[in-house]
């Protein structure tokens, strides 16, 4: 396999859904960014407005944060440390164009971080990007191209990848 064919990852999200903004989205922010070794998570917003919930449009709900490079796969193997029970990943768990997404209930299972009654325990959401190199042709603004098929990262690709690199089993 060419050095071109060759899966990574091109980015981790980290989502934490609060429902609510105040003192609560804002421990969450410092907790994911203490999770994050610095990264500054970003608000992210209702899109639409449902009163049996209590949510209006524009309101802040979660926060979220972007990694990439070495520091996206760092924290993707602290995280599949966390979650992976007997090294197993399910298969319906990778989308069909290789990405993959898994949630923790609970930020205290990282390692460094304890219970505290008056923070509370957060859950979160973990998605990672699998790419191969020269994806940047098609989101690019200057020649943007088509997508060679090769390029495309599949299902399968993707979890022989994550097998190969993290060391757990999909089924």
């Amino acid at each position: 396999m060419s050095e071109m064919q060759k899966p990574f990852v091109a980015k981790v999200v980290v989502h934490m859904g609060v429902g609510e903004a105040g003192e609560r989205l804002v421990n969450a922010e410092n907790i994911m960014a203490d999770l994050t070794k610095g990264s500054k998570p970003i608000r992210s917003y209702a899109k639409n407005t449902l009163p049996a919930f209590g949510v209006r449009r524009g309101q802040p709900l979660g926060c979220k944060v972007t990694l990439r490079g070495e520091k996206a796969v760092t924290f993707l193997q602290t995280a599949l440390k966390c979650y992976v029970v007997e090294n197993v990943l399910h298969a319906r768990q990778f989308d069909a164009t290789g990405n993959f997404g898994f949630g923790i209930e609970e930020h205290t299972d990282f390692p460094g971080q304890a219970y505290d009654p008056k923070i509370g325990i957060y859950g979160m959401d973990i998605i990672a990007v699998i790419e191969k190199k020269g994806t940047r042709t098609a989101r690019r603004k200057i020649q943007q191209k088509k997508l060679n098929s090769k390029l495309h990262v599949t299902r399968e690709e993707s979890m022989a990848f994550v097998t190969e690199s993290f060391g757990i089993e999909v089924e």
